[in-house]
């Protein structure tokens, strides 16, 4: 009779019922204003000073070097001569890069100072390099504005990407960006996509009149519930009341202040291979099913449910009492990882992977 060499260990998951978790959290943690967001401006600019690593062996760079010299002042025709880019073929100490810049979700004013990050198209590095000068205009191509004006020296912040660099307080804004927070008075609520969905939505929707309607006086022209509309599983509209007709930042931070209840949300199982990381919603089951992988069996089943009353309620076993046993048993990481995703392809998983 044959002898087995390795060990076998056998976990057997039997589910247990969990009471669902309902938590009450503040409206403001979970989702956000409309018009609330951050703004994106981008634009072309000359990185100069480079020590031979850049190129102009290109005429779109060319022409753009070409162009910032006559800008200057400083044009390839002189004497009545015509200009001949050729002549800039040979210079190494300049690149072409595209500059990016981040508005913050509340806006920014005229003459305010942000970070910008610059990514040659050309050349080796931009070490030692100082952008000269580049416009900068919004998210909207039709919309030809001169948002910001940035320069200012470049820092790698990767030694690996030579060719992507950041500079500090290198974007001075040149035009307001306004947030608009609220349009026909009214607030549209964005909910995070962690937490949306239509039962999350009518919860906030039922949080959001019961507080209006209990601290509103009808006489002042309180929040009625026709004034609350969901319009979907992510966004409910709310009219400002009459009471906040002249102060719309007092009602929205009112607003975002309302506590409701938060249930659990979409059961989720997020696995990063690379990092070696398993995140688990503390909801997620799987089904009755028996797996062999290596040394490890895994035999779940549903516990027996005696009474009718708890009938509708889950017995199934979790996945997070799963990998809790197999880390007791010092199972590799990507050993668990390839159990979890058995679990997935055999249908027994009863929530969403996430393979980053």
């Amino acid at each position: 009779m044959r002898r087995l060499t390795n060990a076998i260990a056998i976990l057997a998951i039997v589910g247990v019922f969990v009471s669902p978790a309902f938590a009450a959290t503040k409206l403001k943690n979970i989702c956000r204003i409309k018009g609330q967001e951050e703004n994106t401006l981008r634009g072309i600019g000359l990185v100069v000073g480079l020590n031979g690593t850049g190129e102009a062996n290109d005429p779109l760079v060319m022409r753009a070097i070409a162009r910032s010299m006559e800008v200057m002042g400083n044009p390839l025709a002189m004497n009545g001569q015509a200009a001949d880019i050729e002549e800039l073929r040979k210079l190494k100490n300049c690149a072409m890069v595209m500059v990016t810049a981040t508005v913050p979700a509340t806006g920014a004013r005229r003459g305010d100072l942000l970070d910008c990050h610059v990514m040659a198209l050309h050349g080796k590095s931009l070490a030692g390099g100082r952008l000269a000068f580049a416009s900068l205009q919004g998210p909207n191509v039709i919309d030809k504005r001169v948002f910001a004006l940035c320069q200012g020296h470049v820092t790698i912040d990767d030694g690996e990407q030579p060719m992507v660099g950041i500079i500090l307080g290198g974007c001075q804004m040149e035009a307001d960006v306004r947030t608009q927070f609220h349009l026909n008075g009214k607030i549209t609520l964005v909910i995070d996509k962690n937490h949306a969905n239509f039962q999350t939505i009518d919860g906030i929707r039922q949080g959001i009149e019961e507080k209006f309607q209990s601290s509103l006086n009808s006489s002042s022209g309180d929040l009625d519930k026709s004034y609350v509309k969901a319009i979907d599983a992510s966004n409910i509209e709310v009219q400002i009341p009459e009471l906040y007709k002249d102060d719309p930042v007092g009602f929205a931070t009112e607003l975002l202040e309302t506590a409701v209840f938060d249930p659990e949300p979409e059961a989720r199982v997020i696995i990063n291979a690379r990092a070696g990381s398993i995140v688990i919603s503390g909801n997620v089951e799987i089904g009755d099913v028996i797996i062999s992988h290596k040394n490890v069996v895994v035999e779940a089943v549903t516990a027996p449910t005696f009474s009718s009353i708890d009938a509708d309620k889950s017995s199934a076993p979790k996945l997070e009492e799963l990998v809790n046993q197999l880390n007791a048993l010092k199972v590799p990481t990507e050993d668990m990882i390839e159990i979890i995703r058995g679990i997935d392809r055999n249908g027994k998983l009863h929530g969403r992977l996430i393979i980053e």
